[in-house]
């Protein structure tokens, strides 16, 4: 198992230099560059051309390039053109405010996608059961900006019931209780709306299985042992139905790092997704390729974290 592990990691380099040619490349084909929108009538063109020469973004992009990967191998990604700090340093702290806001986001989204798997799947065909398909219905059709706008209305504008923007009071002072309950209290509703819209496929895959496992032989052979109902759901159908939601924890958990470009942009949280968007309309060219390259590293170490939880959730599944 080790030995894939590490053979895993050393295909993610090549991965990777692909992936950061391509970013390269495909940002240089973006129109304009971090000094366009600095151009006024009063600006003075030379200096902006000044501006680019020091930058280095008038020399050829292959140079760009080898100047750009071999400082990210050092760990420096540059400054934001935007932000003016080290793109490190801008990604590490919207980074901490995504991290919590995803977190509380997959507490809520379990907390209510597993007990309604479990209990459709028990109770399949009946009222609840359909009451259950339905919201899954409903939640799988609106779009994430849809209800994000609705609930930011509702329950932000209208009740009065949490912040509209912002990731904590600014009165608070940080290291205080205050502090870190103004922190909740700023990522309840974005956390609340990103679990609903995640809900769906968790609560349909759970229900299927759990339908499936109790015609199967073990589920016989259990009942017909007298043991009781509840331990056979406890003990053996639960257990067994959770490996489809096992395979996809490895991205729920690099997720966490990924952050909702929607959810962030909509309720104004600083995260990692607004960063994203305002990094791209600010033309911010070193946040831009820093970000991205950190989303398909995420998404490489996920695969990699699902098979290794799959092995260890079921012992017939081993990586070799």
């Amino acid at each position: 198992m080790w030995k894939t592990i590490v053979r895993r990691f050393l295909i993610m380099i090549p991965q990777l230099f692909v992936l950061s040619l391509i970013i390269f490349v495909m940002a240089q084909f973006m129109p304009g560059d971090p000094f366009t929108g600095k151009i006024t009538p009063e600006t003075d063109p030379a200096r902006i051309e000044e501006l680019r020469e020091q930058a280095g973004l008038n020399d050829p992009w292959y140079q760009q390039y080898a100047r750009w990967i071999g400082n990210a191998f050092q760990g420096d990604f540059g400054n934001s053109y935007t932000y003016k700090i080290e793109v490190s340093t801008l990604i590490g702290e919207r980074a901490i405010n995504t991290f919590w806001l995803s977190l509380l986001s997959a507490i809520f989204l379990y907390a209510i996608a597993v007990p309604l798997g479990v209990l459709a799947g028990r109770y399949n065909d009946s009222l609840f059961d359909r009451g259950v398909i339905l919201y899954s219905f409903i939640s799988f059709a609106i779009p994430t900006f849809v209800l994000a706008l609705i609930f930011l209305y509702i329950f932000g504008y209208q009740l009065g019931w949490f912040p509209t923007s912002g990731s904590v009071d600014v009165t608070q002072e940080p290291g205080t209780f205050g502090y870190t309950m103004s922190k909740i209290y700023h990522m309840l509703l974005p956390a609340i709306t990103y679990a609903v819209l995640g809900t769906t496929a968790i609560i349909q895959y759970l229900r299927t299985e759990v339908v499936d496992a109790k015609t199967m032989d073990y589920v016989r052979t259990a009942r017909s042992k007298g043991i009781p109902m509840r331990k056979v759901y406890t003990r053996h159908i639960f257990r067994n139905s959770l490996l489809p939601v096992a395979a996809f924890f490895g991205f729920t958990i690099t997720g966490l790092l990924g952050g909702s470009i929607f959810i962030e942009t909509i309720f104004a949280f600083p995260g990692m997704g607004q960063l994203f968007i305002s990094s791209i309309a600010s033309r911010d060219y070193s946040v831009i390729t820093a970000l991205v390259m950190l989303y398909g590293f995420l998404a490489l170490l996920g695969s990699l974290l699902s098979d290794i939880i799959m092995s260890i959730v079921d012992p017939r599944i081993r990586i070799e």
